[in-house]
């Protein structure tokens, strides 16, 4: 996609969802680090349905390793991995106690050294919760920035080095955002809403049903 093709294809999105949010709910930093990291594997529907308790009871890491491993389970229960899940919240949050005052740093490199914690969750949160100009890239952006030619890349990886060049500055802060709900709710995997898709004249996707 030529540059001016991708400036008007975020002017639109931007048009559309001046200020997009992020569905995982979540009360501070680290109450979304623990949502992104449950995340995993899992929709940010199921994830909300169990932290809307918890985090009534639960929003620092000195309360979730009060809460311990066994409590946590019992409120992530319904989420996939959750076993393996609680068990890296319980020592993320130590770890956080330990090395960062009990707070998130806004620091990939000391992010990805927390258990559960990737180089997407990562992005999440430097850019949820920090306003940094990072792009997770999860199944859906790297679907959109495949299909509509906006970024292709084989992996994550090259889909989010060729988005961080290719997205103006102007609307690198909400990228992420405006091309997980495109992916989420209109370019969806099975079927993409083509005649509904506010970017379907400059999409590449050679399959597109605009009619």
């Amino acid at each position: 996609m030529k540059p001016a093709a991708v400036q008007e294809f975020f002017r639109r999105l931007s048009a559309a969802n001046p200020e997009p949010r992020s569905e995982l709910e979540y009360v501070n930093p680290y109450t979304l680090l623990v949502a992104v990291v449950l995340s995993a594997q899992a929709t940010d529907v199921g994830v909300n349905k169990a932290t809307g308790p918890l985090f009534k009871v639960v929003t620092t890491p000195e309360q979730m390793v009060a809460l311990g491993e066994e409590g946590l389970r019992r409120y992530i229960k319904t989420i996939g991995l959750f076993n393996t899940k609680a068990k890296n919240v319980i020592r993320l949050s130590e770890l956080l106690i330990e090395r960062h005052g009990g707070e998130v740093p806004r620091d990939r490199e000391a992010l990805e050294q927390l258990p559960g914690v990737g180089r997407k969750t990562a992005n999440v949160v430097l850019n949820v919760a920090f306003g940094e100009e990072t792009i997770a890239v999860d199944t859906h952006i790297f679907r959109v920035g495949n299909r509509t030619g906006l970024a292709p890349g084989k992996t994550p990886d090259a889909v989010e080095a060729k988005l961080l060049k290719a997205v103006p500055k102007l609307y690198r802060r909400h990228a992420h955002h405006w091309l997980i709900l495109h992916g989420r709710y209109v370019c969806k995997a099975r079927k993409p809403d083509c005649p509904i898709c506010p970017v379907a004249d400059l999409c590449a996707f050679k399959d597109k049903v605009i009619a």
